[in-house]
C-alpha cells in the first residue's frame, strides 16, 4: 500500500493508511493542521485555496461526522462539493464502485474521499484511478481511518505537547473490530508513544499482530494507572447480538470510563472518544462533557486536518 500511498520522491499521492507512513510526513500533516486550526471555522481567509477544483464524498457506506467535517474541510478552501449517495446511485444497479470513480472523474472531479465497509477497497480504488485523482480514506472496513487518527493525534498534541514519548496512552474497548483504534496506534508507533496500553475482554481484541509492543490487559483500573490520555471507543450493539458482549450493564460495569475510575490517571489525564458516544455504556455522560474530556476537541480539529490532507494532497 505504501507503493500507492507515496511517490518514489516521498510525495503523498494518496492517504490510505497511517500504517508505515514515514513520521516527517505524518508530523507534517500535524503541524500544518494545527496552523490550519484558526480557518477551521470560519472567515474567508482560505477561500481562495483550491478555489475552482471539486471534491467527491464517495460514501459506500453511512457517516455523519466523517462526511459533515471533509464537506466543511472543502467548503474552507473554497473547492466545489458533490456528494454522492450510495442508497440512490446506480451501485443499486450493479455499477462498480471503481465505475463510479470512472464515472465522476470523467466529470473533472480528481479529489475523492470514499467510505467503504471492505477492508482494502480505498486501495483497490486508489490503484485503478487516473493519475491525477487523489483519493483519502474515510473509513474502510476494520483496517483503516487515518484522518480519525490524525485529528486524534492533534488533539493530544494540543493538550500534552510534541513529545509523545513521555506519553501512556491508554485505549478502552472494541479494538477487534475498530478502524480507528488501528489507525490510533500506527500513529502512536510512529510518534514514539512512551507506553500504550490496550483494554477489553478478550474477545472484542484482536488476536493478529495488531497489539504488538502494546500493554494487554482486561483490567480496566490497571490500564488507566497513571496514564496521561484515556481513549474509549464506540461499543458497537450488535456485539451484543453475536454473543460477544453479555449485557450492555456488564460491560459499563467492567469496562465502561467513569470519573471514579479517571482518578487513577493523571491528575491532568484528558479523556477521547472518536465517537458516536453511547452514553453509560463506554462513558459516563458527567465525564463525557466534563472539563477532562476533549472529545468535541477532536470533532473540531477534524476539519483542520481534513484541509491539511487536501492541500497537501494537491500540491498546496
Amino acid at each position: 500500500m505504501s507503493d500507492l500511498q507515496l511517490a518514489s520522491d516521498g510525495r503523498l499521492r494518496h492517504l490510505l493508511t497511517l500504517d508505515g507512513l514515514p513520521a516527517p510526513v505524518l508530523v507534517r500533516l500535524l503541524e500544518r493542521a494545527e496552523a490550519l486550526v484558526p480557518h477551521a471555522h470560519g472567515g474567508s481567509g482560505m477561500r481562495a485555496a483550491l478555489a475552482g477544483q471539486a471534491f467527491c464524498t464517495l460514501f459506500f457506506e453511512a457517516s455523519t461526522r466523517t462526511r459533515s467535517s471533509f464537506q466543511l474541510a472543502a467548503q474552507r478552501l473554497g473547492m466545489d462539493v458533490l456528494n454522492f449517495d450510495a442508497s440512490t446511485s446506480s451501485t443499486r444497479k450493479g455499477e462498480t464502485a471503481l465505475d463510479t470513480l470512472r464515472t465522476i472523474e470523467a466529470m473533472g472531479v480528481h479529489c475523492f474521499v470514499v467510505r467503504h465497509h471492505e477492508d482494502g477497497a480505498v486501495a483497490a480504488l486508489a490503484a485503478g484511478a487516473a493519475g491525477q485523482t487523489v483519493l483519502i480514506n474515510g473509513g474502510d472496513g476494520r483496517s483503516a481511518h487515518p484522518t480519525q487518527g490524525l485529528l486524534d493525534m492533534l488533539t493530544i498534541r494540543q493538550h500534552k505537547g510534541t513529545d509523545f514519548s513521555r506519553l501512556k496512552v491508554a485505549i478502552v474497548g472494541d479494538v477487534r473490530h475498530s478502524r480507528v483504534a488501528r489507525s490510533d496506534l500506527h500513529a502512536l508507533r510512529t510518534l514514539g508513544c512512551g507506553e500504550i496500553r490496550v483494554c477489553g475482554p478478550a474477545n472484542l481484541l484482536p488476536q493478529d499482530d495488531t497489539l504488538r509492543g502494546c500493554t494487554v490487559t482486561d483490567d480496566l483500573d490497571a490500564a488507566l494507572d497513571g496514564v496521561d490520555v484515556a481513549m474509549t471507543l464506540r461499543l458497537q450493539r450488535e456485539r451484543m447480538e453475536d454473543g460477544l458482549v453479555p449485557s450492555l450493564e456488564a460491560y459499563y460495569r467492567d469496562y465502561g470510563l467513569t470519573g471514579a475510575r479517571l482518578a487513577r490517571a493523571k491528575p491532568d489525564a484528558i479523556v477521547m472518544h472518536p465517537g458516536p458516544m453511547n452514553r453509560g455504556v463506554e462513558i459516563e455522560a458527567a465525564l463525557a462533557d466534563g472539563p477532562r474530556s476533549a472529545i468535541l476537541r477532536q470533532v473540531a480539529n477534524g476539519v483542520a486536518v481534513r484541509m491539511a490532507v487536501m492541500l497537501e494532497l494537491l500540491g498546496r
